[in-house]
């Protein structure tokens, strides 16, 4: 009887949680679905909430369940983990129907050059526009706009370089568009992340300080002769240098 009673229960869970999925808007993980499932009769204490204390390790349990349920009978949706969590999808083989009911313009797929960029700063992340461009050799100020409209691309923040170039990354919506529940899920990312790639060209900070000294010299010279002047505030008077430090007198 026991054993029935926790079938019946688990039955019921996975009933729920299926409800949860295909009534949200976006993936829910499995905290979500843990807090809708005990947060509920909340207001209602006549209403006993027989989830009121469920784990989230029996909610990842009945996931798995309905996954492997959705699996094992074909239907026309499945169950798909992403980067935010669990969401019921249409199934990919059911495409061309169901955007029948989608009519209106359908987005422009992105160009060589927009996945060969996204691939680069994907792999290779946070990365500055500098070192896209060393590998690609052409410049990708306007590919990157285009990637950051669609929401694919974002900017992390700045370089510790001179000019602190800023840096990008993907997005969440990255992983969802291309299906995707981490990076580590790119294919071959072991291996892409740790060949060698050009990088644009690196100007220490030292050196920098150094070209910064040599033009303040050049605005304020000082020393004791500057034969390229008439006269020097700094410097003694033409008349008065040695022979060593002028040219000899021609007969």
């Amino acid at each position: 009887m026991e054993h029935d009673e926790i079938g019946d229960q688990t039955m019921t869970l996975i009933q729920v949680i299926e409800a949860l999925l295909f009534s949200a808007q976006k993936p829910l993980n499995t905290t979500d679905l843990r807090d809708a499932l005990t947060s509920a009769g909340d207001s209602d204490e006549l209403v006993p909430n027989e989830f009121g204390r469920v784990k989230e390790a029996e909610v990842a349990a009945a996931l798995g369940q309905l996954k492997t349920d959705y699996t094992l009978t074909p239907r026309g949706f499945q169950l798909v983990e992403k980067a935010g969590g669990w969401q019921l999808v249409s199934h990919p083989d059911c495409a061309r129907w169901v955007s029948q009911l989608f009519p209106g313009p359908k987005p422009a797929r992105l160009s060589p050059p927009a996945l060969e960029t996204l691939a680069i700063i994907a792999y290779r992340q946070p990365i500055t526009r500098a070192d896209v461009e060393a590998v690609r050799g052409v410049t990708v100020e306007g590919v990157l706009q285009n990637l950051m409209e669609r929401g694919l691309l974002k900017i992390s923040g700045r370089a510790e370089l001179p000019g602190r170039p800023l840096l990008y990354e993907t997005t969440e919506f990255f992983l969802e568009h291309f299906g995707l529940r981490n990076l580590d899920e790119l294919p071959n990312a072991e291996e892409l992340r740790t060949r060698y790639l050009p990088i644009a060209p690196r100007i220490p900070v030292a050196d920098t300080d150094d070209i910064d000294n040599q033009k303040s010299a050049s605005d304020h010279p000082s020393g004791p002769h500057h034969p390229s002047g008439p006269h020097h505030p700094s410097g003694p008077h033409p008349e008065s240098a040695t022979p060593a430090t002028t040219p000899a007198a021609q007969d």
